[in-house]
């Protein structure tokens, strides 16, 4: 059972309509490796740079931007903590989501938040809802400030910063327990790991076996309290986050 499944949003009939018809798209072998194919070839032609949120560049596929708006309106958190500024779209998605639900804030981390990108945020009609920290998001002094943000609050995690295994297990160590009951802790790029053999990443220092993919699975193994929802990734069928949607069940 999955956290939408048990998530009202239509009449009965049709929600099991969906239900079935998202378990086909997860067994459907065609459907999956069109869509592979189709992610790599997006990839190459910078497709996910072609749309914005609110005014500001949203560097994603926007499978995943409407996944991201179905989890905030779905767990309804307190704070939305995201690794990864660049232009702002992503946190500036979150922070309108909040608005919506009239409450809530959203916190970003970015070793380098540009100035230019900085003052559009911070001028942005969503920008009271926005907290900027430049600074590495696995340094103590900023993971320390989080956590402190985050004490009594209903939390979800996206991470999409650095995409080596590493720094993507140590973010997973320091802010997935953030994570409330019922809420995600999304790791994006984990599709890294599915590129074809010879795929090369051009100064890039990850690739097949050093991705935000092994990460994942490295850090389940010794984190009991989270599974990987592929419901969410069944019914995207096009996602940069393939295991990347890992929910909190205890």
């Amino acid at each position: 059972m999955t956290y939408f499944e048990t998530t009202p949003d239509a009449a009965p009939d049709y929600r099991s309509e969906k239900r079935a018809r998202i378990d086909g798209f997860g067994s459907d072998r065609e459907m999956r490796e069109l869509a592979r194919t189709w992610r790599t070839k997006a990839l190459e032609k910078k497709y996910m740079n072609n749309f914005s949120w609110l005014g500001r560049p949203m560097i994603q596929l926007p499978t995943d931007a409407l996944a991201m708006q179905e989890i905030i309106w779905a767990v309804k958190p307190d704070l939305v903590i995201e690794t990864g500024v660049a232009h702002g779209g992503s946190v500036v998605m979150s922070a309108s989501m909040l608005q919506l639900l009239g409450h809530g804030s959203v916190i970003g981390i970015d070793i380098e938040i540009r100035p230019h990108n900085r003052r559009a945020i911070e001028a942005h009609p969503m920008a009271p809802r926005i907290r900027l920290i430049e600074g590495s998001s696995v340094d103590p002094a900023v993971v320390g400030e989080v956590r402190q943000a985050a004490q009594g609050k209903r939390a979800v995690v996206f991470l999409d910063s650095n995409h080596t295994h590493e720094h993507v297990l140590a973010e997973l160590r320091a802010y997935a327990p953030l994570v409330c009951v019922g809420g995600y802790c999304v790791v994006f790029d984990t599709f890294v790991e599915d590129m074809p053999e010879d795929y090369v990443w051009v100064d890039r220092p990850w690739g097949k076996g050093n991705n935000p993919k092994t990460a994942v699975h490295a850090w389940l193994a010794e984190q009991p309290g989270f599974e990987i929802d592929r419901s969410i990734e069944d019914k995207l069928l096009v996602t940069s986050a393939p295991d990347g949607f890992l929910l909190r069940v205890a």
